[in-house]
Order: C-alpha cells, then structure tokens, then sequence
C-alpha cells in the first residue's frame, strides 16, 4: 500500500474527475491534488486544486510536488472532431509529450515513486484481425494523437531507467459512463430519443472499459506495493459487436431499440464521401484488447460487467 499524496492531472475531465472522487474515499492517502486548467465548482471540496493554465508544458510543479508518492496523469489533448490546428501532430506534442515529461521530470526530482500514464489503445493500432491487442505486442501509432502518446510512452521509459521512478501505462479503449464525450455519448443519446440508426448489420467485435473499471484499475495501480515498469491494457472482459451494443444498451436505457441493417460496405463508403471515414472505421471494425497480463501481475479484473456499466452510464445520462 502505497501512502502519501496523490497528484491527479486533468482533475475535472471525464476519468480525472471519477478518480478523484474514488480517491478522496481512501483514507490512508494523505492529500488529493487535482491539476485543472482552471478552477472548477463541480470538484468535491477536499482536492485541493492547482491551476495549470494553458502553459502545461512549462508549468512549475515543484511546489506541489513535496510529499507525492503517486502521479496519475490523466490530461491529454484528446481527438478533435473537427481539427483546427495547422499542424495537429505539433500540437499533439506540445501536450501529449512536452507537457508529460515536464511533469515527469520535476516529479522524478522531486522522489515520486510511481508515474501512472494515461496513454492509449490507438498506440496498438486502430483494428484487430486475427487476434487481440496484448500489452506487449509491437504497436502501429497511425493518427497525430496516437504517435504523441507513443512518443511520451517511450520517453518515460527511458526517464525511469535514468531516475528509478517507476512508470506504469495504461492503454485504454473506448471509455463509457455517464455522459461520455464522443460517439458512445452521442449514441446513447440518440437512443435515447428513439431515433433509428444505420446499424444493425455489423458483425464486428470491440473492447470497452466503463469508467468504473478504468477508475478501479487505475487505484490498484496507486495501490499495488510493487508493480516495476509496466504497460497494461484494461476492458470490461466482454467484447461485443456495434449492433450488440447498441441492443444493450437500449435495454438499460429502457428504451427500444430502432436499427436499419445497412451493409458495413455502405456506411464505410457513405462516411467516406463526406470525410468520416475514421468514424465508419470505429463503428465497423473490430478492436480487442487481451487483459490476461493486468490480470496476471496485477490480480485484476473488472468489477462490473459490460451490462451492469451500462446501466450506470444510462442512470446518469443527462439528455
């Protein structure tokens, strides 16, 4: 059991935020930090918050730092549905790697024992064929995001040979709960309303993690007494197609579900022809992900089953 201070980086995000809360329940931790970009009001009273700005990759974390065993650092620069930046790759690194191995590098100085990275299943590769994902299998990075998060990967693999700072990696797929960013959200959304969807003919399979099993995971690490340097990959142990998912989740929503068989061919050459092709590509490809090595070192497994997640991402969805 590790005890002492917990530095939580992007506090007020989607995962930050949940661990946050899961953190502050443990009372052997002496203080929670919560790194945000500015002040929020929906953060619980005892974090106590540092506001980082919009400099992260310079910012000065020294003063925060004194009595941290633990850094999880949740903040990223995340896929961007409609990408302004005129060069993303650059704008990627700025966050994704500059802004990680400065946290890193004054978190090493400062005797942190353990750096928890919240990287990402896309540094596998964006599809599976023949076999899952496994934590060490060779990666295949393709979009901005994903090479920046590698880069940072490999970077403080080579910090903590030179520190001794022990550097866990976790590799998440998709991650649902309540109110999720992104196509899960939008999705749930949509069934909500009952509105008919394209997609009841996709015979694919994918890996999902609830944010409660992500959460869970992540405290192990926090927890566990000696883990070395390690990357794993986490999901809620079920994999399910697109047209499944949609079906159950529908039953949690209580809802019916309305689904139009449209050929996979179809909708990949429908989102093509209006520049979606990644979107398509996420919707209709398969992506597994094997959790025997988290479960293996760790003794983890995912508390709650994909149905049971589900259901909480329906019981807080807000329309």
């Amino acid at each position: 059991m590790i005890k002492g201070h917990v530095l939580i980086t992007g506090a007020s995000g989607f995962v930050g935020s949940a661990l946050v809360k899961r953190l502050l329940e443990i009372k052997t931790l002496h203080e929670v930090i919560g790194g945000v970009r500015c002040v929020s009001k929906d953060l619980p009273i005892g974090l106590k918050q540092v506001v980082v700005g919009d400099s992260f990759a310079e910012f000065d974390w020294q003063p925060f730092l004194s009595g941290v065993s633990v850094v999880v650092h949740c903040a990223a620069r995340v896929h961007i549905m409609n990408e302004g930046a005129p060069n993303p790759l650059a704008a990627f690194r700025t966050i994704n790697v500059d802004g990680t191995i400065n946290l890193a590098l004054q978190a090493a100085r400062a005797r942190v024992r353990r750096f928890v990275f919240i990287s990402s299943i896309a540094v596998n590769g964006v599809e599976t064929h023949l076999h899952p994902f496994s934590a060490d299998d060779a990666v295949a990075p393709s979009s901005s995001y994903a090479i920046s998060k590698y880069e940072a990967e490999l970077r403080l693999q080579t910090l903590s040979k030179e520190s001794g700072m022990e550097v866990l990696i976790i590799r998440p797929p998709l991650v649902y709960g309540p109110n999720a960013p992104g196509n899960f959200g939008l999705l749930m959304r949509w069934l909500k309303r009952g509105v008919p969807l394209p997609l009841g003919a996709i015979k694919n399979q994918r890996s999902l993690v609830s944010l409660h099993n992500l959460v869970d995971l992540l405290v192990t690490c926090l927890t566990h007494p000696s883990i070395g340097n390690q990357t794993f990959l986490v999901s809620d142990g079920e994999d399910v197609s697109t047209t499944e998912l949609l079906h159950r989740m529908s039953q949690a929503l209580g809802r019916q579900v309305h689904l139009i068989p449209v050929p996979p061919r179809w909708l990949k050459l429908a989102a093509s022809m209006v520049g979606k092709t990644d979107v398509a590509q996420r919707l209709c490809g398969s992506l597994q992900v094997d959790i025997v090595k988290t479960h293996r070192l760790l003794g983890w497994s995912p508390p709650l089953s994909l149905d049971e997640g589900l259901k909480k991402a329906a019981e807080g969805l807000i329309v």
